[in-house]
């Protein structure tokens, strides 16, 4: 079995592919004050719930947006299964063009994001990527990677919210039943909910008027199935997008 992880700044995703397929994914807390140690006896353990035990992953491949956990995780994933993992950074082949001013400057999981679209959906396309930041990724007709927007993620706006104020509470990140509130926590609700399912539709009204044409739309990460199912524009759902481009990636390095 391959192993893919994907190191975010709120959460490390974890999946588990055997011929390609994701046989389960995982989900642990990113906290880069954690030794290799650690790590590796956390990833041991979950893994080992879905019998995913070390004589059976023979391979390893990481992406990260968190460069001091990089060296950490690499040590785990060796300590536990004694194999060097495959690490998404410059030089890797993605099978994708990156025209951009500084390719080099991409994040790993945007780049595993559009390279899953590419080969398993075609282009062009948008990636939409909602983790503890929203980006929307722009894929030209011959599957090279031309722009992005960056937008402060759904729970980073909530937690700001409660925060920042004196008088609002925390609230469950749910749909309420009307756009138009009749409490405080309703009312917040609709902002976060309906707002970011707005802003979404009108950020795609814009890269298909920048782009010259309408275009399909994907949605992955952990937020994207309690927003997009509210947006007004067609936008498939694929939650792991990531972990499968991860997969593909490997594929092609090793």
């Amino acid at each position: 079995m391959l192993l893919a992880i994907d190191i975010g700044n709120t959460n490390i995703v974890l999946g588990c592919f055997k011929d390609d397929e994701l046989k389960f994914v995982v989900r642990i807390s990113t906290n880069p004050s954690k030794t290799e140690d650690e790590y590796a006896s956390k990833i041991r353990s979950i893994l080992s719930i879905h019998e995913a035990t070390p004589e059976i992953i023979t391979g390893a491949i990481i992406s990260s947006v968190v460069p001091p956990l990089n060296p950490i995780i690499k040590k785990a994933v060796k300590l536990v299964y004694g194999i060097s993992p495959v690490m998404v950074e410059p030089g890797i082949k993605t099978g994708i063009n990156l025209l951009c001013d500084n390719p080099s400057s991409v994040g790993s999981d945007l780049i595993c994001a559009c390279v899953a679209a590419h080969h398993l959906y075609g282009s062009p396309s948008l990636v939409i990527d909602m983790g503890t930041a929203t980006k929307m990724l722009l894929m030209n007709d011959k599957g090279a990677f031309i722009g992005a927007s960056i937008i402060p993620g759904v729970l980073m706006g909530l937690k700001m919210l409660s925060s920042g104020t004196a008088q609002l509470p925390q609230v469950n990140l749910e749909a309420p039943k009307s756009v138009s509130g009749k409490n405080t926590v309703d009312c917040m609700k609709s902002g976060v909910v309906y707002g970011n399912a707005s802003l979404l539709d009108g950020m795609i009204d814009r890269f298909f008027e920048d782009y010259g044409k309408e275009i399909p739309v994907f949605a992955t990460g952990g937020l994207c199935e309690m927003i997009v199912p509210h947006c007004k524009h067609e936008i498939t759902i694929d939650e792991n997008m990531v972990l499968k481009g991860l997969n593909i990636l490997y594929k092609k390095n090793k």
